[in-house]
């Protein structure tokens, strides 16, 4: 890799460091409600299903307007769009301090979403087309290294912040970080397509409207099931729509996305490489989660340290992936064995019981480790191979990559635990409703035998809440529904873990030796 000799600017790397602040503000906001959402939950008094949306709002918004809003950077600055993107993200985190009900907070999250779908695909456009080829390798590794730990980060952080303030203190330091960020994005330059042609306005509401319906289909398919109607409505219609998109991209003269660049063998691996990797991490963060918090009875901000292995495989690994891939023209190699040591990490999880941390560190390693061979390349594969005035919609494809990488890792991992769990904890929770219907309060018993049937959080909450004297009920329940949520963790970490094999295997075969694959695909979208 020759642009290891080639001297560094100032403004190179200053352009490198701004793009991945205002990023890993995007990612870390992801992540970060996870761990103050029983707080939230509390003081504004939420539902079960709004606390689902304090989540999933922003992941929704994100998704479905990426394209979009990679296309209106490529069209009207990238740098000027990301100032936008960084002014509503942060109105909406100043304005989440002062909601008084659930709905409002959701409100915000969309309009942050909003914000943040404006911010992820211009940064990373930004350094493809700014930083100069020799170097550009190495701006996408530390870019993809950034992205990939944000979420990790966000957790830890927003612990941090948890040990000492109310979760408000999330929301001011979202909205101190974007004022910051959007104080130094005025010292970089900016660029843009010089002659973009008319705005895909049909291909752009048919992409929102498929994107829309399939991750919001995904995401609550784990609460609402998955032959629930609106549920097949959503996914099925958004497929339909996904479908549509593409035929109609492929009459346009001027398309949002021009869908022949998936003909490219290195773009399409790529994208499914970026897919596979989200479905990794964010499928194995959201059962992790819950057992170190809830069997292992982690505080948020030691939950967040428990994932460091995480952050230091990633991290350490997307630059020698990338090195790898480019140096040595084994973009093949790379991407198959770093997916492929990732499934044998999620694998591991289901095969041997993590029952103390230390074993539950190595097996987080070696995924962390595979992850992190092939986020850079991926990511790589997929920008070296997009026009240079189209880097915004490269950028947003390699993002919605990751929304429905992330949207099926959780939806898959959350429906095979949550269905494992209640085949296992009805006699637990009978066993409980009995026990506390002999203190004389038959609808507090059904109550709580509710709460313990519906999840794991439930069944803890209910143990937590029982009065010294029934000490020996409480740990009855922890223990059953303990024994109820492991082995559908474990068989859930083995599904994911063989699809993460299976997908390594068919990179194997299918992606090229090269990051950039010589197509006329490339040229054709040129004249596009």
């Amino acid at each position: 890799m020759n642009g290891v000799r080639v001297g560094w600017s100032f403004r190179t790397i200053w352009l490198i460091l701004v793009a991945c602040m205002a990023v890993s503000l995007v990612v870390a906001a992801m992540a970060a409600l996870n761990t103050a959402l029983p707080g939230i939950a509390l003081d504004l008094e939420a539902s079960s299903s709004q606390m689902t949306w304090i989540i999933d709002g922003y992941t929704l918004i994100l998704a479905a307007l990426l394209l979009p809003a990679g296309a209106i950077g490529d069209r009207l600055g990238r740098r000027g769009v990301l100032m936008v993107g960084l002014v509503i993200f942060g109105i909406a985190s100043l304005a989440a301090i002062w909601v008084n009900t659930p709905g409002e907070l959701i409100a915000t999250r969309f309009l942050a979403g909003i914000g943040a779908a404006l911010i992820m695909p211009t940064t990373l456009s930004l350094i493809t087309a700014g930083v100069p080829r020799e170097q550009r390798a190495i701006g996408v590794s530390i870019w993809a290294a950034v992205a990939g730990v944000g979420a990790i980060m966000g957790f830890f952080v927003t612990g941090v912040l948890l040990e000492f303030f109310s979760w408000h203190s999330v929301f001011v330091t979202f909205a101190v970080s974007a004022l910051a960020t959007l104080l130094l994005t005025v010292t970089i330059g900016s660029s843009k397509d010089d002659d973009p042609g008319a705005f895909d306005i049909i291909g752009s509401v048919t992409s929102m409207l498929a994107v829309a319906g399939v991750v919001f289909g995904l995401l609550e398919a784990p609460t609402r099931g998955w032959s629930d109607p609106l549920i097949l409505v959503t996914l099925i219609g958004g497929l339909i729509l996904g479908v549509v998109f593409v035929l109609i991209e492929l009459r346009r003269t001027s398309p949002l996305l021009d869908v022949r660049l998936f003909r490219n063998r290195a773009f399409a691996s790529g994208s499914l490489s970026v897919a596979l990797q989200f479905f990794a991490s964010f499928g194995v963060f959201y059962l992790i989660l819950l057992l170190v918090q809830l069997v292992f009875g982690y505080s948020p901000l030691k939950s967040a340290f428990a994932l460091i292995p995480m952050v230091v495989g990633v991290g350490v690994f997307a630059l020698v992936g990338n090195w790898v891939a480019v140096r040595f023209h084994s973009l093949r190699i790379v991407l198959a064995v770093g997916i492929a040591c990732a499934g044998l990490g999620v694998l591991s999880i289901g095969i041997f019981d993590p029952d103390e941390y230390w074993k539950l560190a190595i097996m987080l390693s070696v995924c962390a480790v595979g992850i992190g061979l092939a986020t850079a390349p991926s990511t790589t594969a997929i920008m070296s191979n997009t026009p240079l005035e189209n880097q915004g919609v490269g950028s947003a494809v390699n993002d919605t990559a990751r929304e429905l990488g992330a949207a099926i890792g959780i939806a898959l991992a959350g429906s095979l635990m949550a269905a494992g769990y209640s085949d296992r904890i009805g006699p637990t929770a009978s066993a409980a409703r009995d026990q506390l219907a002999a203190f004389g309060d038959p609808a507090a018993a059904d109550q709580a035998a509710d709460a313990i049937t519906r999840s794991l959080a439930g069944a803890v909450e209910v143990a937590n809440q029982l009065p010294p004297g029934a000490a020996q009920l409480a740990e009855m329940i922890r223990l059953g529904s303990e024994q109820a949520f492991i082995p559908p963790m474990q068989q859930a970490c083995l599904v994911l873990g063989s699809i993460l094999i299976a997908g390594g295997v068919f990179l194997g075969w299918f992606a090229p030796r090269e990051v950039i694959e010589a197509e006329p695909i490339v040229e054709s979208s040129d004249a596009a």
